[in-house]
């Protein structure tokens, strides 16, 4: 297990925010789908997206890469598996989205992960696979993975919860257009972290998908038998993991810079620029140049974040650090997340010395003036290993985070570019 070492820092200069793992995922499996060669250029690589890819190949996916630029030469939706067992790793979206796209095998899928994996909620998604006609099942107990899938989908009504995760709404988005007949799909209960079915739209719209949607994104109406077209997609730079140097900049800079982001993607963790702003931090955008000033004073604020659950640990360390109360809402979908998120965050920012309540569906944090450093658990989840690193940063003393390889999922150079903003870090 790798330790994160990290001491009190000053930080500035500038790094380039990584590519979007949301939309490497989605590209690669879009582009196992479409007929023809498509090109994904500067994809995030990473544990997460790697295990995209290598499930993409056992579809039947022929892949190739030239430096920056992938090649993917797809089925047609005629999916050819050439192994019978995919190990997703740590990766939920690829759990989620493959499930439903291996689906539309014409022969059984398994798919699997580790042990995180096996503790995520599966049994709705399984079960619409199951009413539109696929062969579908959890073999975990209590709708958990592992789970086996195909035989095709037939079409038809069916409904699907937007209360656990969207991943549920974009898998049926990617396979539905695939199936036999005509499929209508709608979403029940509130349908939280709405703007990841937004770049799932996005993508398959430019993949010539026929996809008719009320404005809401509550309906949905998909003629069967479509095939996508072969598509060049550049991946954008990463709200969500940018937000963690971000955050660090706001906490600990001097004038930090983070290249390749644009504002006007539908990643709605851009929303990270806003919320700086209503804690206090002095933030300027430059074209695809997002530029953070450390703030002398930070105030709490309260926050929705249904549609933002992966800026969560980030505002957390940023409110323990604000002047005042910080009120995280509507947040339940972080306890299945790679770890209960919100215990997490509650356990974790207590050793740092910062009162935190944790609530069913939300976080109330009151903020002080320094934090101390301990020794922290990342319960081998990438996100919270990030963000107690940035709160290491501005504690007393030393912080060890455990758990550190755990980064890796989707930030890869993470410790690299903090370094070279001036972050004391050492991974051991």
């Amino acid at each position: 297990m790798a330790l994160l070492k990290v001491k009190p820092s000053k930080l500035a200069g500038e790094v380039r925010a990584p590519p979007s793992k949301s939309y490497t995922h989605r590209a690669f499996m879009i582009a196992l789908l479409a007929r023809g060669e498509s090109k994904v250029i500067n994809p995030l690589l990473s544990s997460d997206t790697e295990a995209t890819i290598e499930a993409a190949k056992a579809l039947g996916a022929e892949v190739t890469r030239e430096d920056d630029i992938w090649r993917v030469l797809g089925t047609g939706s005629e999916l050819k598996p050439r192994i019978d067992l995919i190990d997703v790793r740590n990766s939920g979206t690829t759990l989620r989205l493959m499930s439903a796209i291996a689906a539309l095998s014409p022969k059984p899928v398994r798919l699997t992960g580790d042990e995180s994996i096996l503790k995520r909620p599966m049994g709705p998604l399984i079960n619409a696979l199951a009413q539109l006609g696929a062969k579908a099942r959890c073999e975990g107990a209590r709708g958990r993975p592992p789970v086996v899938v195909g035989g095709g989908l037939d079409g038809g009504e069916v409904e699907i919860t937007g209360a656990i995760s969207s991943q549920f709404i974009s898998a049926l988005l990617l396979a539905c257009p695939h199936a036999r007949e005509d499929v209508e799909l709608r979403v029940t209960e509130e349908f939280r972290s709405k703007p990841y079915v937004e770049i799932t739209l996005e993508l398959l719209d430019g993949a010539g998908a026929k996809i008719k949607r009320s404005r809401d994104l509550m309906e949905f109406k998909i003629p069967g038998g479509q095939v996508f077209r072969a598509m060049d997609l550049e991946i954008p730079g990463d709200f969500s993991s940018a937000a963690f140097v971000l955050v660090a900049a706001a906490l600990a800079g001097g004038v930090v810079r983070v290249s390749n982001l644009d504002v006007r993607s539908a990643q709605g963790d851009k929303r990270i620029v806003g919320l700086l702003r209503e804690f206090g931090a002095d933030v300027r955008v430059k074209g695809k140049v997002v530029e953070v000033s450390g703030a002398e004073q930070l105030s709490g604020i309260e926050a929705d974040c249904g549609d933002n659950p992966d800026l969560v640990p980030a505002l957390a360390v940023l409110g323990s650090l604000a002047d005042g109360r910080t009120r995280l809402m509507n947040i339940p979908h972080l306890r299945y997340k790679e770890t209960d998120r919100l215990r997490a965050l509650r356990v974790e920012l207590n050793k740092l010395g910062v009162r935190v309540e944790e609530l069913p569906g939300e976080l109330l944090i009151k903020g002080m003036e320094r934090l101390k450093g301990a020794s922290l658990h990342s319960y081998g989840d990438h996100r919270m290993a990030m963000a107690l690193a940035v709160a290491g940063l501005v504690a007393r003393g030393e912080t060890i985070i455990d758990g550190a390889e755990s980064i890796s999922v989707s930030y890869p150079s993470f410790v690299g570019d903090m370094r070279r903003l001036g972050a004391k870090m050492e991974l051991v």
